[in-house]
């Protein structure tokens, strides 16, 4: 059975199409983005004046999104508006999220959820966004850094645990304000900064974004359908599907989207890439073998013996 459709949100709809925008339409979508999903919420004139165009212009987009006109485009944010700040609470007895098990039990109603909700983050992730993101993670003379919030910190910090075998200069970021300060002060045009935000944005992240995009640091930010404010300062976005057999949120299509990135940044390096790989499996195996080489007269500890154990099993001896 292939997974529903869903409509996309208008930021995901406005990113796709702003290239190919006549340059006064492409105003209005940059301005919307900005000040999303609220600028879009404000009449017309005033989405025009932030534009700097005229009312005609934002109508003529609104029409190019496939809406009928702009009160149409204005009842699709609500409605995202709605989605974008739901709590659990909110989701309990919510599609994928119900009180009654059906006749599959939980087990059968996970199984669907989660790869539906995979399968239409695939379907719907910009492949040209995917790329861009792989290019910045995969280029040596970039410094990478990675951040996330209250659950999405695990993501950064598994992103980064596999950057650091392929590329040097990857970072994990706690997710402190103190944090965040001590890293932007070395921070600038050569630096990419990997951000995860879900909904019921995290306050911190989005101030350490804002600080870094002044600082002419490059964001990728993965997100979820209805974007993080991140998204107004983001150079690539890569939005994931958050739809759970419980009330809360999945990152399951998360961690799928992520391992595709990370995927497209073997790619990416190439030989480079793999050279590096072996070069930190034969370290990781002269470490353990170190503890082989102890002196006979040194009683081996619980620990060392446990990690000579885990070595040679890792070697195949």
């Amino acid at each position: 059975m292939s997974p529903p459709t869903e409509p996309r949100t208008v930021a995901a709809q406005l990113r796709d199409v702003l290239p190919q925008l006549p340059r006064a339409e492409q105003r209005v979508a940059r301005a919307l983005l900005a000040g999303y999903p609220t600028a879009g919420l404000e009449p017309l004139a005033i989405v025009a004046g932030l534009a700097q165009t005229s009312p005609a212009t934002v109508l003529r987009l609104a029409y190019r999104l496939g809406f009928d006109g702009y009160p149409e485009l204005q009842q699709a944010l609500k409605r995202e508006t709605q989605q974008r700040y739901s709590s659990p609470l909110a989701q309990y007895g919510s599609a994928g999220a119900g009180d009654e098990v059906g006749p599959d039990g939980v087990l059968g109603r996970s199984r669907q959820v989660l790869l539906e909700a995979t399968a239409m983050t695939f379907d719907q992730v910009p492949e040209g966004e995917l790329t861009r993101a792989a290019e910045l993670l995969a280029d040596p003379s970039r410094r990478v850094s990675a951040a996330g919030g209250r659950f999405s910190t695990i993501l950064a910090h598994y992103l980064v645990a596999h950057l650091q075998q392929l590329r040097s200069g990857a970072t994990y970021i706690a997710g402190s304000t103190a944090d965040h300060a001590a890293h932007l002060l070395d921070m600038g045009r050569r630096d990419v900064l990997v951000l995860f935000d879900y909904r019921r944005y995290q306050r911190e992240t989005v101030a350490f974004a804002n600080a870094a995009a002044a600082r002419n640091v490059k964001i990728v930010l993965l997100t979820d359908p209805w974007l993080s404010p991140i998204s107004a300062v983001a150079d690539v976005v890569l939005p994931a599907q958050v739809r759970s057999p419980s009330p809360f949120d999945s990152l399951t299509p998360a961690v799928a989207l992520l391992e595709t990135l990370i995927a497209a940044v073997v790619e990416q390096l190439g030989e480079a890439g793999r050279a590096r790989v072996a070069e930190y499996d034969q370290m990781a195996d002269d470490v353990l073998r170190e503890d082989d080489r102890a002196p006979a007269d040194q009683p081996p500890t619980e620990l060392t013996t446990a990690v000579s154990r885990a070595g040679r099993r890792a070697s195949g001896r």
